[in-house]
């Protein structure tokens, strides 16, 4: 008898789980509560542990089409010192290149393979997961449409890759409240903007608490320039305070508010100031996740992604740890056995792992060098490694590599 899974949102997570349970012989269908799935967003980062898994569900072309393959990449202290500096990808000598890509066109990539790969029909949009009951044969669960009506399905499994304001995760666990605020604003903007370097390196410079980052996403309007992808992070409150509510989550933010705080940063390569200034429309976020949990599964109910383990951008590994387990889910699912007991094998696996970069990620994860540099900082002293020797420097970059899965000795063929 073939499994029938319910796959509660269709965002990343979501449509490649949906991709490797069709190629595991899986019944899927997805839901997703949004009518229409727009290309909004900025920039996403997919690592080589991330990308070595879409190739199997032969991803990469047509995402590497609308990609920068992303070749080198700096951390530097606020005023310009390298804290550290390495190839990327495939210069780096992995089998695979590490992609750069907004997320709004790897969204239309992934919706339109899963559309093409999944029976006609399977993909739901405009009706959300709002409820469900686990009735120990099946699942039964609860759709609301935009227009307030609801509707059953069942399935045998359901697995909540809805976000970090998941649903399934607020069944689940439903005591657990709001996501947990670092206490840190993120503004997040893209604009076509002239080539810098050479158009395949990431730039990140400043600490946890005052940051900017800056890396190509895709090809400009022009050969001179690419589609540019920038961030910054910001310390406005304690972390552990009250985040904002639910309507600020993602606010259309303000020049002025921003445009004061970049003259902190040293980045010689191109003019920052004029790079926001020229971004139409930029966004403001909160910068949160939620405490680990101890447990995603329950029954024949799962967490994915986001909703299992919202994290700090830090590193770079949130759609990375989604799509491991999209994979890993799918494996468990397909090896045999009680859906239940498949559930409890893929969180056995995922979960400890994903909550350690969770964790990591409190901390900066790899970036976490430059708060390491920048805090050792003493007057008259500007060479980097009398401030934190080289190989200290390595063990926390090369650490949180190792600890996240995308160290080189780690991914086979690389």
């Amino acid at each position: 008898m073939t499994l029938k899974a319910i796959v509660a949102g269709a965002g990343i997570g979501g449509l490649i789980t949906g991709m490797f349970l069709k190629q595991k012989g899986i019944d899927c269908e997805i839901y997703e509560r949004v009518s229409e799935l727009n290309e909004v967003g900025v920039g996403i980062t997919l690592l080589p542990h991330a990308v070595t898994v879409l190739a199997e569900l032969g991803l990469v072309e047509p995402i590497d089409e609308v990609s920068i393959r992303t070749e080198y990449f700096f951390l530097r202290t606020r005023r310009g010192h390298v804290a550290w500096e390495e190839p990327r990808g495939l210069r780096a000598g992995y089998a695979v290149p590490q992609l750069s890509v907004h997320r709004g066109r790897l969204q239309s990539v992934l919706f339109a393979e899963a559309q093409r790969r999944l029976p006609a029909g399977s993909i739901h949009l405009g009706e959300g997961v709002v409820g469900f009951k686990d009735t120990g044969k099946s699942v039964v669960a609860t759709l609301s449409g935009a227009d307030g009506r609801t509707r059953e399905v069942e399935g045998d499994i359901l697995i909540g890759a809805d976000g970090i304001h998941s649903t399934v995760r607020g069944v689940l666990h439903p005591n657990e409240g709001m996501p947990r605020w670092s206490g840190r604003m993120l503004w997040r903007g893209a604009v076509d903007w002239p080539v810098f370097l050479d158009g395949r390196t990431v730039i990140i410079t400043g600490g946890s608490d005052r940051k900017f980052v800056l890396y190509p996403i895709g090809p400009g309007k022009t050969p001179q320039t690419r589609l540019t992808n920038w961030a910054s992070v910001i310390r406005v409150a304690e972390e552990g305070t009250a985040p904002p509510q639910r309507e600020d989550w993602s606010r259309e933010a303000l020049h002025e508010d921003l445009l004061p705080v970049l003259k902190d940063f040293v980045i010689p390569e191109t003019d920052i100031e004029a790079l926001v200034a020229a971004t139409p429309v930029f966004w403001e976020f909160p910068m949160c996740d939620r405490e680990p949990l101890t447990h995603w599964s329950q029954g024949r109910v799962t967490l994915l992604g986001d909703a299992a383990h919202p994290m700090y951008p830090f590193g770079a590994n949130g759609a990375a740890q989604a799509i491991l387990d999209a994979k890993c889910v799918a494996e468990k699912l397909a090896a045999g056995g009680a859906p239940a007991a498949a559930l409890e094998a893929y969180e056995r696996e995922r979960l400890p792992l994903a909550n350690k970069v969770v964790a990591t990620n409190r901390t900066g994860g790899p970036e976490g060098v430059i708060d390491a540099v920048e805090a050792r900082y003493r007057d008259g002293i500007e060479d980097v490694e009398q401030l934190l020797p080289f190989a200290q420097r390595e063990a926390i970059v090369r650490g949180y590599a190792n600890l996240a899965g995308f160290a080189r000795h780690q991914l086979s063929g690389a």
